[in-house]
């Protein structure tokens, strides 16, 4: 009977444990995604983006087929189990409320252009073409897009352009950005940086 009382009695400490166990330590990357994730300047949100796409970044930055000085070392500091558990963690927060831009009304609607129905004339698709309809994503290959920093994007978009990234499918971001202007580039991450609801 008494060691019926004892297995009992351990039961809650024994979960306590498991649930010890799975708690991953998210202040470092906090300290340059923002708090919850929110994302910030030229650091993405992490809050509400898809868990698959999330673990493929890290898998890129560990291998070096997505280049970044920062995010190279953490990565492969990292385990299979250690990615899925961030991934989980940050995919479960929510998505910060839409912020208004503080750029021109004509910009934006440039970006919104682009956005919605791209450039046709020179070869440029619509973001939502692939990154669904209101850009929220369609994994495993297309991130959510919307509400990310204006200065993530616009880094990301040269970066394409410039090579400095390439792990994108059949290369299909290198080819839209080659085709891209900067004013084009400033509209469309000054858009899709409201966090597009409508």
């Amino acid at each position: 009977m008494k060691l019926i009382f004892l297995v009992l009695g351990m039961l809650p400490l024994l979960a306590q444990a498991a649930d010890m166990a799975t708690k991953i330590n998210v202040s470092s990357c906090e300290a340059c995604h923002g708090q919850k994730g929110v994302g910030k300047n030229e650091f993405p949100r992490l809050a509400a983006l898809e868990a698959t796409y999330f673990v493929k970044q890290l898998q890129d930055f560990r291998t070096g087929t997505r280049s970044n000085p920062m995010m190279q070392p953490v990565a492969k500091s990292m385990s299979e189990a250690d990615m899925s558990k961030y991934a989980a963690y940050f995919s479960k927060l929510p998505q910060p409320a839409a912020q208004p831009s503080s750029e021109g009304a004509a910009l934006l609607a440039a970006g919104e252009s682009l956005a919605k129905n791209g450039d046709w004339p020179n070869g440029i698709p619509a973001c939502f073409q692939c990154h669904g309809a209101k850009g929220q994503g369609i994994s495993p290959d297309f991130p959510q897009i919307a509400g990310q920093p204006a200065r993530y994007i616009t880094v990301q978009i040269a970066n394409w352009k410039s090579g400095a990234r390439s792990n994108d499918s059949v290369g299909l971001m290198k080819s839209v950005a080659d085709k891209m202007t900067d004013e084009q580039i400033k509209a469309v991450a000054a858009y899709l940086s409201q966090g597009v609801t409508k």
